[in-house]
């Protein structure tokens, strides 16, 4: 079996990309391989009418191939459809993650184009709006940092799409709000790579989609779900386990499901997703390490006005000199989304009676500081 990499890393030229998923949707083409060196996987290791190999940003820190069938890509394409409706599409996010494939399969799907956003800024994206056709409806995904945005610098843009899909971390109420007073429809989605993208809009799961709470765990079911992980049968267990006869994802976020609505709590692992970006804080802190001042340092997650989610350095040692070189650090190994934005000086970290740090109090007394 032949493998196939429009671009590695982020594909630079969608339409190339968006041709070979066609094809290998159809089963006219081999594979799409995205986000992973293809040679570092071999023909045996991919399953069986799999249509897409993508990488993930990692929840743990490592990043996962997730393999998706031509079955799975369109189910969910063809549920956003009967949800929002279908047309043309305004692609603004990377081609190399997801959401910004499936923006390229539901255009595909709806026999309709995609105007693709080739910079950031207000002015290239609504250079990319007014390249759609008239007379059909229009779409877009973003992040909410993107809609914080360009609400300042494109509102009459982004007011120009029949629904506007906002995802990859919790949409804050105030952005709803602004939005909505800007005539702009957002549509709040939630989802994954193992979930072939957004799988449940504004709280309500896509047709065709279910959901259920195991130990305060959300796990997903339906036509959307990835086949495996390539190469890592554990894993793939771990995540997709059968209960009672069904095959579900576990997402590894905590929530609970209430007059049909699903309502995120948080996560279940040491991870924050920050302006869409999935971002271990084991990572992040193993970096900060590296600053002999901040060799002590714990970094925990806190609420941020603009990004969603983002690390702070908790201490009882560095200064705040010491940001800088904790930044550097952190840009150097991870890259720059999971650079740390401030540090917070204690007078003694809280310990655990085995002498590691009591990570638990420092949540509880720091969680819930917000940036912006």
């Amino acid at each position: 079996m032949a493998l196939l990499t429009p671009v590695p890393g982020d594909p630079a030229d969608p339409s190339a990309l968006q041709a070979a998923l066609i094809r290998a949707m159809d089963a006219a083409g081999p594979p799409v391989v995205v986000g992973t060196d293809p040679a570092r996987i071999g023909a045996r290791d991919i399953p069986p009418g799999t249509a897409l190999v993508l990488a993930t940003s990692g929840s743990t820190g490592i990043p996962k191939r997730v393999a998706l069938t031509a079955d799975a890509l369109s189910a969910s394409a063809r549920a956003t459809a009967g949800r929002i409706g279908a047309g043309a599409w305004v692609l603004a996010l990377p081609a190399s993650r997801i959401a910004g494939i499936q923006v390229l399969v539901r255009a595909a799907l709806a026999g309709a184009p995609v105007a693709t956003v080739d910079r950031t800024g207000g002015a290239a994206f609504e250079a990319a709006t007014r390249r759609l056709p008239g007379g059909i409806p229009a779409f877009t995904s973003l992040v909410p940092a993107q809609v914080r945005g360009l609400l300042e610098t494109a509102p009459e843009a982004l007011a120009r799409f029949d629904a506007v899909l906002v995802g990859g971390q919790q949409t804050p109420p105030d952005l709803l709000e602004r939005a909505a007073a800007r005539g702009v429809r957002l549509v709040r989605t939630y989802g994954s790579t193992e979930t072939a993208g957004g799988c449940v809009y504004d709280g309500t799961p896509l047709d065709g989609v279910r959901l259920r709470i195991r130990s305060g765990e959300v796990l997903i079911t339906g036509a959307v779900l990835a086949t495996a992980y390539v190469d890592d049968p554990a894993g793939s267990a771990r995540a997709f386990p059968t209960l009672d006869d069904e095959r579900w994802y576990r997402t590894g976020d905590l929530g609970s499901v209430e007059g049909g609505m699903l309502r995120i709590t948080g996560r279940a692992d040491n991870v924050i997703v920050s302006g869409g970006v999935n971002i271990s804080l084991d990572l992040v802190e193993s970096a900060v390490h590296t600053v002999p001042a901040l060799r002590d340092a714990v970094v925990i997650g806190v609420a941020d006005e603009t990004w969603g989610e983002a690390s702070v350095v908790v201490t009882a040692e560095g200064a705040a000199h010491d940001l800088a070189d904790a930044r550097a650090a952190v840009q150097s190994a991870l890259g720059a989304p999971a650079r740390p934005r401030e540090i917070v000086r204690v007078d003694a970290l809280p310990l655990l009676a085995s002498g590691k740090p009591d990570r638990v109090a420092l949540r509880e007394r720091f969680g819930g500081r917000r940036l912006g």
